[in-house]
């Protein structure tokens, strides 16, 4: 599992969690909330095992044998709340494995630890019942609430909790811990970076997967030629690429990132602020042929095409429109 010096960023958190435990001041309940990969399963997990360290150090010493059950997940004392149905953690959930065992004193342990992911899936019902037991906990006990969007839990619940908003890592620390931790090489971590946007578990994903190496390379494919084709194969295009359906942002964001760079280049001519630095031939010869007014049309043009696709608008209707602009300009 690790320690906390393992963490890339989030230093303010992690020197707020270290003061809590030296000083013996941790809260019944928090909320880690940030988006899907930013680390609030691993902060949890790591703050769990050093309340439960039987060194009672400011980190798990992962040698102890609480260290070892909570690494194989199998501590008594930390309970994760799962659920069924993917899209609701019902109040039923929540007085089961939560409400009905609290009360049952830690088997070994000071304190005992609940885990609940998603928690910005609970229903009204079960954010009530919860509620209940936040108000008058047992001593021993702590709540960690994992949440993507905190604005969803009741506000009654938000104030009882302290809150711990995970930032986004700056770009340097991500693309330094693929190059170092992952071999990547330069130009891949830098592409990986990004499209993580501060967001470190994206960019280990991103750097892991072969499909995404696979949709960029039909991105370029036809941003390349993309100023040559016929309005058949650009309707041929959009039909190859429904097969990307699913990760349609993820082929968004790389033609987006292709333009950015097509304009940082026409703007400064400084090769250090491209992030393909793999594609600088046709990066070059883009921003040659297109002007300030059609690139930042074709920026616009990805913004509403997102927007549409969310909207359940037609895809091949959106993405033919949004191809015919980029060809235009």
């Amino acid at each position: 599992m690790g320690s906390f010096k393992d963490v890339v960023g989030h230093k303010d958190i992690i020197q707020y969690l270290h003061n809590a435990i030296s000083e013996d001041r941790v809260s019944h309940a928090y909320i880690l909330n940030g988006e899907r990969g930013s680390g609030k399963k691993l902060l949890a997990r790591l703050f769990a095992m050093t309340l439960l360290c039987e060194e009672h150090g400011p980190e798990p010493c992962n040698h102890c044998h609480s260290c070892k059950q909570a690494e194989s997940g199998n501590h008594p004392d930390i309970i994760t709340v799962t659920h069924d149905k993917p899209n609701t953690i019902s109040v039923d959930d929540i007085r089961v494995q939560v409400n009905n065992t609290i009360d049952v004193k830690p088997y070994q342990g000071p304190y005992k630890i609940y885990i609940i992911p998603e928690a910005d899936k609970m229903t009204v019902q079960a954010q009530n019942a919860l509620l209940k037991t936040i108000e008058e906990p047992p001593k021993y006990a702590v709540i960690l609430l994992l949440t993507e969007n905190a604005e969803l839990l009741l506000p009654t619940i938000n104030s009882r909790c302290v809150m711990l908003k995970l930032r986004y890592i700056k770009d340097k620390l991500i693309k330094k811990y693929l190059m170092e931790n992952l071999e990547i090489p330069d130009y891949k971590a830098e592409v990986c970076t990004a499209f993580a946007q501060g967001n470190m578990g994206k960019a280990i994903m991103l750097a892991n997967s072969d499909h995404f190496n696979e949709i960029r390379e039909e991105a370029i494919q036809l941003l390349k030629y993309i100023h040559e084709m016929e309005l058949s194969e650009i309707v041929d295009a959009v039909s190859h690429i429904s097969v990307y359906k699913l990760e349609i942002t993820d082929y968004l964001d790389i033609i987006m990132i292709w333009y950015r760079d097509v304009l940082m280049y026409k703007a400064t001519k400084d090769l250090d602020k491209v992030v393909f630095k793999d594609q600088i031939k046709y990066i070059k010869e883009q921003a040659q042929k297109s002007s300030y007014e059609g690139i930042e049309l074709i920026l616009e043009s990805l913004e509403k095409a997102k927007t549409r696709l969310k909207a359940n608008v037609n895809f091949d209707l959106v993405m033919e429109l949004l191809f015919l602009t980029i060809k235009e300009n």
